[in-house]
């Protein structure tokens, strides 16, 4: 009852005290992760969650953009085709938002279908793209009737240029890759590694904090976890 009326008597701290209580409901709402992997609808995610694990990184997979938004650190994996991903990314804002955490300097690690859509545009399905790098995804083309398409299986992947995610990854090092199609970056400065597939084509790219493989450090074994151990505590810069 003393109670009741010393609250009834003070209405600014009875406003205050509300208004604490509901602030503090509105910002657990949304949760906030050291490392999100972003759900687009795009496949592979567990096994990027789990060579995470192996490595100390404790990823949490969302679809939330909110999420990703506050998260210190950001993979984009993905498997499957270009159109149906952007789709995705526009109908839950996603896209935009991961345009957002990039320009603020996050982390951010791309992954295979994660690296093709992130050039500004894609050959398969005549598909305009995110643009987070300046060039092209193409099609293998073979005349060779022996180079089958997929590439499909271990392939040697050489760094031309240093950078914190490849550190102690060796010239010839095999990563496991599966793709149809090819990044054809505008820029040379923005290749961070090559691969050779009937001729040299990249396979690690990056500006800033934002690198991207098309072969699947998750599936690579050793050296797929060094990829990874490296982005752990990595600060972004190049």
């Amino acid at each position: 009852m003393l109670a009741t009326r010393a609250l009834a008597s003070c209405p600014g701290f009875l406003i205050s005290l509300v208004s604490a209580l509901f602030r503090g409901r509105h910002t657990i709402a949304v949760s906030e992760f050291e490392t999100v992997i972003i759900d687009y609808d795009a496949g592979n995610l567990r096994s990027v969650q789990r060579a995470c694990h192996q490595v100390g990184i404790d990823a949490h997979i969302t679809g939330d953009p909110q999420e990703v938004a506050r998260a210190r650190r950001v993979i984009f994996p993905g498997v499957g085709a270009a159109p149906s991903a952007m789709a995705s990314l526009k109908a839950n804002g996603l896209g935009e938002t991961l345009r957002e955490v990039i320009a603020a300097g996050t982390p951010t690690l791309g992954i295979c279908l994660g690296l093709q859509i992130s050039f500004r545009h894609s050959e398969e399905g005549d598909t305009p793209t995110l643009g987070l790098l300046d060039g092209e995804v193409r099609r293998f083309r073979f005349d060779n009737p022996d180079l089958k398409v997929p590439h499909m299986g271990w392939n040697d992947v050489v760094p031309n240029q240093a950078h914190p995610l490849l550190a102690g990854i060796e010239p010839g090092d095999a990563f496991y890759f599966v793709h149809s199609y090819y990044p054809a970056p505008s820029r040379a400065e923005n290749v961070y590694a090559r691969a050779d597939y009937d001729g040299e084509f990249a396979c690690a790219v990056g500006a800033g904090n934002y690198f991207a493989t098309q072969f699947h450090p998750e599936k690579s074994g050793r050296v797929g976890l060094r990829l990874f151990e490296n982005f752990k505590t990595w600060d972004g810069s190049c």
